[in-house]
């Protein structure tokens, strides 16, 4: 076996992407099932993470289960609980006003927030397809009122099916640009939302292991938080592309299958 994979393999926790490094779309990455197994088979701690806060984990859950793969919901973690976790640590108790899907608003709700849109503590934005000028509109107005500015991630796009869409950046930029107000982002690269995520698994950095396909957050986030760094090659970062950035995955593999011993 290769020396790398033995490396990766001896970590007792894994946080690992989703988009790119379990499925693509409503597809499972072949050698994920494997992966899993083998995670459970021997007894690993794991969380799958992703920055996207339109789901609930039993929602992830239930999504990776039409496709075939059984995992609890306790191995999520979403963006939108990462930033429900942060503004509970900031404002008990707090109001908001949400713009995004419904696994945002339960997360908020879960943390202790009530629904405000006359004079909120924090505008907070996620992924949305109901995005409309008049909720921009109504942000704008909030935040020169004195409510402060969220975004669940600072991702600027996302893959779908049909390509890539606007993500939570692009979306919260129009409130941004009008106010002056610049926007705090809770979800990956933050490393606030890996030691969220050390904490959920209760292990120590170096005992963990990164799991992404994205280097610009998933391996920076990996990077910052002293936790080594597993680029795979399933997703939207190849060899290539690598070269552009400053800074270096400790392992890359062509997906995590390879961790299990799965072979094409």
């Amino acid at each position: 076996m290769d020396k790398s994979i033995e490396q990766i393999r001896a970590k007792s926790a894994f946080i690992c992407d989703m988009d790119g490094v379990i499925y693509h779309g409503n597809r499972i990455i072949p050698g994920v099932k494997e992966f899993v197994e083998w995670l459970e088979g021997e007894g690993k701690s794991f969380l799958f993470l992703t920055n996207s806060s339109e789901r609930s984990p039993r929602e992830l859950a239930q999504k990776l289960g039409r496709m075939g793969l059984s995992v609890g919901e306790e191995h999520f973690y979403t963006s939108a609980l990462a930033t429900a976790s942060f503004l509970k640590s900031q404002c008990e108790g707090g109001s908001v006003y949400v713009i995004g899907e419904p696994g945002l608003t339960y997360a908020l709700y879960e943390a202790g927030f009530s629904m405000n849109d006359v004079s909120p503590d924090y505008v907070v934005f996620g992924e949305t397809k109901s995005l409309s000028y008049e909720k921009i509109e109504r942000a704008v107005r909030l935040v020169m009122n004195g409510a402060k500015l969220i975004g669940t991630n600072s991702d600027l796009t996302s893959p779908s099916e049909n390509g890539i869409i606007p993500a939570c950046r692009a979306l919260i930029s129009p409130v941004e640009m009008t106010t002056g107000r610049s926007a705090y982002f809770v979800g990956k690269p933050n490393p606030l939302m890996m030691r969220h995520a050390l904490k959920r698994l209760n292990c120590h950095r170096a005992d963990a292991a990164l799991i992404g396909d994205r280097m610009d957050t998933d391996i920076i986030a990996g990077i910052e938080s002293e936790i080594d760094t597993v680029l795979v090659l399933s997703g939207v970062t190849d060899r290539d592309t690598l070269q552009r950035f400053p800074y270096r995955p400790k392992y890359i593999l062509g997906s995590v299958g390879e961790i299990a011993g799965y072979a094409k």
